[in-house]
């Protein structure tokens, strides 16, 4: 059965932590007032009250083994630019879910999201174990599935319907996964990607 335990992740641009409540008030200073919630199932976030019930919605979560969050600080700065996690972790099926993801603006399109999934995807197959990793799109986000596609997910299909969020929107979802026969060449794209940064 693969064993999903809280870990310290680092790489030269970031460092996945163990989520936290001392992460508030960094998650709120970049999160706040965003657009990337409108696709994302927890509503808006306006206030830091807002970003301390997301953490602890999290932490609760992770408390009943579902999810394994994680902050993301900034190498260089020390800054807490972002939140990402495991989720639907399935231990018996070897398979878990890389999302809950989102950065600070300013670290958008940066070696930040890179770095990330090739940490959180190495430490899924190569240490857990896994078989599958699954990734997932609200249909509106195009951005959000163009880069699935660029590290290599392959797109499964469509959920119709899947999910009405806080503001009343009936979400489709879009999933995509990367199986562990498929690992070593994602990781060799994932590699090549950030030898550009």
């Amino acid at each position: 059965m693969m064993e999903v335990k809280p870990v310290t992740l680092i790489g030269s641009h970031v460092q996945l932590v163990p989520l936290s409540e001392a992460h508030v008030d960094g998650l709120a200073e970049i999160g706040i007032g965003q657009d990337f919630w409108d696709f994302m199932v927890y509503g808006k976030m306006e206030t830091k009250d807002d970003m301390r019930n997301w953490v602890i919605d999290i932490l609760n979560r992770a408390a009943r083994g579902t999810d394994l969050p994680f902050a993301v600080i900034h190498q260089p700065s020390g800054r807490v630019v972002g939140a990402t996690r495991y989720l639907n972790i399935m231990p018996h099926d070897y398979g878990l879910e890389i999302g809950g993801t989102w950065y600070g603006q300013e670290f958008q399109r940066t070696a930040v999201n890179t770095e990330c999934k090739y940490l959180l995807l190495a430490h899924a197959f190569e240490t857990l174990q896994a078989i599958r990793v699954q990734l997932k799109s609200d249909s509106r986000n195009e951005r959000s599935q163009r880069a699935m596609e660029r590290i290599g997910a392959k797109r499964e299909g469509v959920l119709r319907n899947h999910m009405i969020l806080p503001d009343g929107h009936i979400r489709h979802s879009v999933y995509y996964s990367i199986i562990d026969s498929e690992w070593l060449a994602v990781k060799a794209n994932l590699e090549e990607m950030m030898s550009r940064y």
